[in-house]
């Protein structure tokens, strides 16, 4: 462990961070993140929006001054605009839309319409490895089906998606299968009755008590209550509140210590941080980076928001764990990067990572609960309440030159509980050595199913085979990552 240390604090854990290999791109050279409206535009003219805050600030406002007549919205990124849908033919309502500064496009489908079509695949069609969500591209709820939904379980769902009509809901097929991806920054462990479960520190908040607390995954606050940053240390913190599955999957995991230091900021690796200045919500469209333990620095777009996914349950092999709420992305994530921050450019916490389908080598889909939801749900508020930085590298900045997906097994590392270390330049995806002696943490026996190949030698994300079972080979197959 290598991290820095205040009088009565057990930890300084860096938000979402872990030790990272390369500077990881993300920042593109950074401009004033406001709105930018011409001296010489006129009225209507479409605002040009350059940062995912201001797309998301608008469409809140839009979606009140419209009302009913709203029908979503999605960043234009290109463009640099939001497009917001209406579905009514009231030319007072485009005025009104496009004085705001928007682009309006009228569409069929209203919110309402869209919410009953998710109501009846709720009743008709919750299978698991199945998930659904609107895209405000098309006006319409995108239906996903992972590789294990076949046969009659097939059959059921694409009747029911007929019977919606294609005008209002589609079905698409995933190569991959729908799993909590838990661990995601920075490492953190509890010893169960099984062994030992690991999972990762998302953003740390400031609880409405006053206490320093972190955010991660709900299904890890539901599989264990204490939680150490170190495989074989004393617990340091203690699960508050927990929701998974149903309305969201987060858990609030207070720190047992009061004096402990809380920065608002991810850690990239190579001494890089960025600073969380606020929580936001998502805007389909938008880019959006995510920090995570074994693939590091990856970056995608939003695609649907409201997402309903079913996991295959972890505890009832005819069950389903029905998670509701989500953010969906396409940014690549693998066994191990759950948890882990979902943010924007300008320091915009967004969300944590859930679960999902697929890898960083072929894509997937992407399921991250809302940190706004999340925050409003607990009570907590985002940020260290004026602790300070304390943590890691914190004051060091993001390089705006490198760029996203460099980073190749940030976490991977034998010392896995290193927080806000910096990983050594020389080691790989699968083999950085770290400066602790992690056995078998990668040894899943549960969601995450990482295979761990003995003490020091976490394979990674390359081991995941499915929700089922799966011990080490190694010299501590007792461990399990969620």
């Amino acid at each position: 462990m290598s991290h820095k240390r205040i009088p009565k604090r057990k930890a300084a854990i860096a938000v979402g961070g872990v030790a990272a290999l390369g500077a990881a791109a993300f920042l593109l050279p950074m401009a004033n993140a406001s709105q930018d409206n011409a001296s010489g535009a006129t009225a209507t003219a479409p605002k040009t929006l350059k940062s995912a805050s201001d797309a998301s600030d608008l469409a809140a406002q839009l979606q009140d001054l419209l009302g009913q007549a709203f029908a979503g919205s999605y960043y234009d990124s290109g463009k640099q605009q939001l497009v917001v849908n209406v579905i009514s033919g009231d030319n007072n309502i485009v005025v009104q839309a496009e004085k705001a500064g928007a682009v309006v496009r009228q569409v069929q489908n209203s919110n309402s319409a869209l919410a009953a079509v998710a109501k009846t695949l709720k009743t008709k069609a919750t299978i698991p490895g199945t998930a659904w969500a609107v895209d405000p591209k098309t006006n319409k709820v995108v239906v996903t089906a992972d590789s294990t939904v076949t046969g009659a379980k097939w059959d059921t769902l694409q009747s029911t998606v007929q019977s919606i009509g294609s005008n209002m809901a589609t079905l698409k097929k995933s190569s991959g299968t729908f799993k909590t991806l838990v661990s995601g920054g920075d490492a953190i462990f509890s010893q169960v009755q099984n062994g030992t479960v690991r999972c990762s520190l998302g953003f740390n908040v400031t609880a409405s008590d006053g206490s320093p607390a972190f955010l991660t995954a709900g299904h890890c606050g539901v599989a264990a209550k204490d939680w150490s940053d170190s495989e074989t240390g004393q617990p340091i913190a203690t699960v508050d509140q927990a929701q998974f599955p149903g309305n969201g999957d987060f858990s609030l995991v207070k720190y047992n210590d009061a004096t402990t230091q809380a920065p608002s900021e991810v850690n990239i690796g190579n001494g890089q941080t960025v600073a969380i200045n606020q929580a936001v919500d998502a805007t389909v469209g938008e880019t959006v980076f995510r920090m995570g333990s074994t693939t590091g620095l990856h970056d995608g777009q939003v695609t649907g928001l409201d997402a309903t996914v079913n996991f295959q349950s972890e505890t009832d092999p005819n069950g389903v764990d029905t998670v509701t709420g989500l953010i969906q992305t396409n940014v690549c994530a693998e066994a191990g990067d759950s948890g882990g921050s979902l943010f924007t450019q300008d320091g915009g916490a967004v969300g944590m990572t859930s679960g999902g389908s697929g890898d960083c080598t072929s894509g997937g889909e992407t399921f991250f609960q809302p940190v706004t939801a999340a925050l409003q749900a607990t009570g907590a508020t985002l940020g260290d309440g004026g602790a300070g930085a304390g943590a890691g590298d914190a004051g060091a900045t993001a390089d705006p030159s490198a760029t996203a997906g460099d980073q190749n097994g940030a976490g991977d590392q034998a010392g896995g509980d290193q927080i806000g270390g910096t990983a050594d330049p020389s080691a790989t995806a699968g083999d950085q050595s770290g400066t602790g002696d992690q056995s078998g943490t990668g040894d899943a026996t549960g969601t995450g199913d990482q295979s761990g190949t003995g003490t020091g030698d976490q394979s990674g994300a390359g081991d995941v085979t499915g929700t089922g079972d799966q011990s080490g080979t190694g010299a501590d197959n007792s461990s399990s990552s969620h």
